[in-house]
């Protein structure tokens, strides 16, 4: 399929569910304006190949003057996912700044007790460090809906904690620099949907140490269990992502401010 019919399916049969929800983010949390420069991190999976698909549209209206930089990591890809990322990225026709580094490698050999931890935190640091050399002031990232409420879930029953992924997030280690989830409101399953109905293939994750059955994880188990709440009532994943928007500080009986720790009975 040319990459023209693939962009149309998003603004045409994918409209209500991608295109209107990736501008619904923008407007609502304010995430792109004039004289950014953005650089879209694609991963090789379905989700950030559609946020550069999303990026190029967005740009095509015209609405906000801004400017897009894409870049590719790889953290040591084995040479037939490398050769699918070009290949998808020629398929789609997005122009993209491919750089090396070896995380994969570190990860193996530091990351036994939490390789995914490790990873993401290298994998930040190292598409930062592009950003800021290609002059950008905005990261975007392809985290989802469910990425997000699986999060919030992830915090409470493994961590004890209520927190979820932000929209926005200026970075405390690259100054000025600021990072943008533009998909917050897209739901995996219509990801999949557009990616099925383009005929196309993309990487999952290829880390050797997660594809290991026992580094699978808690995402897995949570995302199971919203499926199984889901049956019971099918506005569950949406009432979690409304939590973290309507949070009742008169009715918790801690929380933190910064470094302040607050307890209800400050106040008492």
């Amino acid at each position: 399929m040319e990459y023209q019919e693939i962009e149309r399916s998003i603004i045409k049969k994918f409209r209500k569910k991608l295109w209107c929800r990736f501008v619904r983010s923008i407007e609502e949390y304010d995430l792109v304006k004039d004289n950014d420069k953005i650089a879209v991190c694609i991963s090789g999976g379905k989700d950030s190949f559609l946020l550069a698909k999303l990026f190029q549209e967005l740009r095509r209206h015209k609405r906000i003057n801004f400017e897009l930089e894409f870049i590719v990591m790889n953290p040591g890809y084995n040479e037939e996912n490398l050769t699918l990322i070009k290949n998808n990225l020629e398929k789609l026709n997005i122009p993209a700044h491919i750089f090396e580094s070896n995380i994969f490698d570190v990860v193996d050999t530091y990351g036994e007790n939490s390789p995914c931890y490790l990873c993401a935190r290298m994998r930040r640091g190292a598409l930062y460090s592009k950003a800021k050399e290609l002059g950008c002031n905005k990261i975007a990232l392809g985290h989802h809906f469910n990425d997000i409420i699986e999060t919030i879930m992830l915090n409470i029953l493994y961590a004890g904690e209520y927190k979820s992924m932000m929209p926005k997030l200026k970075s405390k280690n690259f100054p000025g620099l600021e990072l943008i989830r533009p998909m917050y409101y897209i739901k995996e399953e219509d990801i999949i949907a557009w990616s099925k109905y383009n005929g196309l293939h993309f990487i999952d994750c290829a880390c050797k140490l997660t594809s290991r059955k026992e580094n699978e994880g808690k995402r897995k188990e949570v995302k199971k269990l919203i499926e199984e709440l889901k049956k019971i009532n099918e506005n569950v994943d949406i009432n979690i992502l409304r939590s973290c928007e309507n949070v009742n500080i008169d009715s918790i009986v801690g929380y933190k401010n910064g470094e302040e720790r607050v307890n209800f009975l400050d106040k008492y």
